[in-house]
């Protein structure tokens, strides 16, 4: 290189643009200071994809874990960011406690317009340090999404719903609002299907078509602390009302819906072939004044009638 053009370039380099507090930068300061930060921040994602490949090779069958320890990968992507930052600005020759007073007004400000955004950044790290959410799992939320956790980040967690709908939840709602998790702690979870027959269906046989129904279902639990059993639970105005009540293996607990329709149409099947009648609606009509002419029409010879009210 000529050295007149050495020279130029290094005066270049070495004048000062601006000054923070009593530090100058410098061009040249400037432009490492970028390329530094540049490959930091390029250099903290591929470690990030790296750590991500690793994980789903070795959690491929606990999703679980798989999901918490991407967060912590990402977690540690951006603390090789800050702290990158902080080194490239102290090689800058930049003062940070001169900056402190602008850092924290600039975190005041943050604080304010990005207090939702850092609420629920907290609340994900809650999530994955409690451990209460998993990918996985079961839930619904007091809004009345219910699906299935299919990922959790560091700002939202995904539900997918049995009819493959994606709902994208804040962190936040799942810390400040009720949560039910149905698979939370045990793989099961007993249902309830209300069903309704005719007064004077004998009780022993309403109980042996509940039973039949469920044992026709895949994933209803039988062992000696889990039975199918019916209960009869109230005198109704048209019908004797039963429930039957079955413990759900995992799988059918994610799909409660299909589960209920299941069992409803082996019950009808089953009730239908003991000659269990299921009541509809009746209604007695007492005529307290005037008359009433009813008539009925059949295929061989109408017949009528007169109802009179009742005298005195």
């Amino acid at each position: 290189m000529n050295p007149d053009t050495a020279q130029t370039l290094g005066s270049y380099l070495n004048r000062s643009l601006f000054s923070i507090g009593s530090s100058a930068v410098t061009a040249g300061g400037l432009l490492t200071a970028i390329v530094f930060v540049v490959a930091l921040w390029w250099g903290a994602s591929l470690m990030e994809r790296t750590v991500q490949r690793v994980i789903a090779r070795r959690s491929a069958d606990e999703p679980w874990k798989y999901a918490s320890l991407l967060m912590l990968s990402r977690l540690l992507r951006y603390v090789v960011w800050v702290v990158g930052t902080l080194i490239g600005l102290n090689y800058l020759g930049i003062d940070l406690t001169s900056i402190a007073l602008l850092g924290s007004a600039l975190a005041v400000g943050l604080g304010f317009g990005l207090q939702h955004v850092v609420s629920n950044f907290v609340s994900g790290v809650i999530i994955l340090m409690e451990r209460s959410l998993k990918v996985g799992d079961f839930v619904e939320l007091e809004s009345g999404v219910r699906g299935q956790v299919s990922e959790i980040a560091l700002r939202y967690t995904r539900i997918t719903s049995n009819d493959a709908l994606d709902v994208v939840v804040p962190n936040s709602e799942f810390i400040n609002g009720r949560v039910v998790n149905w698979t939370l702690g045990d793989a099961y979870r007993r249902m309830h299907i209300p069903f309704g027959v005719a007064y004077g269906t004998p009780k022993e046989l309403v109980r042996e078509a509940g039973i039949a129904a469920s044992k026709r279902i895949p994933g209803v639990v039988e062992n000696d602390k889990k039975k199918s059993t019916v209960w009869l639970v109230a005198y109704g105005d048209n019908s004797v009302n039963y429930e039957l009540v079955i413990w759900a293996d995992r799988v059918l607990t994610t799909r409660p819906g299909s589960a209920h329709a299941d069992l409803m149409w082996a019950l009808d099947d089953e009730l239908h072939q003991r000659g269990i009648e299921i009541p509809f609606p009746q209604r007695d009509l007492h005529i307290r004044s005037g008359t009433l002419d009813v008539r009925m029409a059949s295929a061989q010879a109408p017949t009528a009638a007169v109802i009179n009210p009742p005298q005195g």
